[in-house]
């Protein structure tokens, strides 16, 4: 690693460490349990490359993909067959309809989200929890906007903050 890759290591790793950290100890006082993913969403957000401009469509792909969760759970919850033939059927319907919607609404909706916040969701939103999905579903949405806006977008901020000081 060269000494001029050090300054950018450094504030990322700040970043890092202090931004998703408060949010950790912030939101369980703020009746939120989820507060993991949104280092998830976060994780998305970077992954495309940081990009400000992107950050509405990647917040609407997350909450697309939450509603598939609890829309998945309820399709299976309804369906009286098999829990192979309901996971198999639920999951070739809504990934089709995403994959299709998603590629309608191309400039409001980022695909990788909707089926990393549909996953997320399915992850939490266990069938046993089918009775509390509204506020779990709620909370996990919050978690998934903390995640591109507090700590994805926070974090690059925080960083270019720490290097106008550092260049000074």
């Amino acid at each position: 690693m060269s000494k001029k890759e050090w300054p950018d290591i450094l504030t990322l790793a700040l970043g890092i460490a202090l931004l998703p950290s408060i949010w950790a100890v912030i939101s369980p006082y703020i009746r939120i349990s989820t507060g993991a993913v949104a280092l998830i969403c976060a994780a998305v957000y970077v992954a495309n490359g940081n990009k400000i401009e992107d950050g509405i469509k990647i917040s609407i792909g997350f909450l697309c993909g939450d509603i598939w969760a609890c829309c998945a759970l309820k399709m299976m919850d309804i369906m009286q067959f098999n829990p192979n033939v309901e996971l198999f059927i639920t999951l070739f319907v809504l990934g089709l309809l995403a994959v299709i919607i998603s590629g309608l609404f191309t400039k409001w909706i980022y695909l990788p989200a909707w089926l990393c916040g549909w996953a997320v969701g399915l992850t939490i939103m266990t069938a046993d929890r089918i009775n509390n999905l509204g506020s779990l579903a709620i909370q996990i949405g919050l978690s998934m906007l903390v995640g591109v806006w507090y700590v994805g977008a926070g974090v690059d901020k925080f960083q270019k903050f720490l290097f106008k000081l550092y260049n000074r």
